[in-house]
C-alpha cells in the first residue's frame, strides 16, 4: 500500500512538472515559426529590391 502510494505521488509529481515544460516548448517553436516568416519576408523583399534596383540597363 505504502509503495503504491509513493509511486503514485511520484507521478502525480512528474506530470506536474513536465506539462508546463511541454507548453514552453510549445511557445519556443512558435516564435521560431514567426521569426522564420518574417526573415523569409525581408529577405525576398531585398532581393526583390535589389533585382529591380541593379536589373535595369538604362
Amino acid at each position: 500500500m505504502k509503495k503504491t502510494t509513493l509511486s503514485t505521488l511520484l507521478l502525480v509529481a512528474v506530470a506536474i512538472t513536465l506539462l508546463p515544460g511541454c507548453q514552453a516548448i510549445g511557445d519556443i517553436f512558435k516564435a521560431g515559426m514567426w521569426t522564420g516568416i518574417l526573415v523569409v519576408v525581408i529577405v525576398v523583399g531585398l532581393i526583390i529590391y535589389l533585382i529591380s534596383r541593379f536589373g535595369r540597363k538604362e
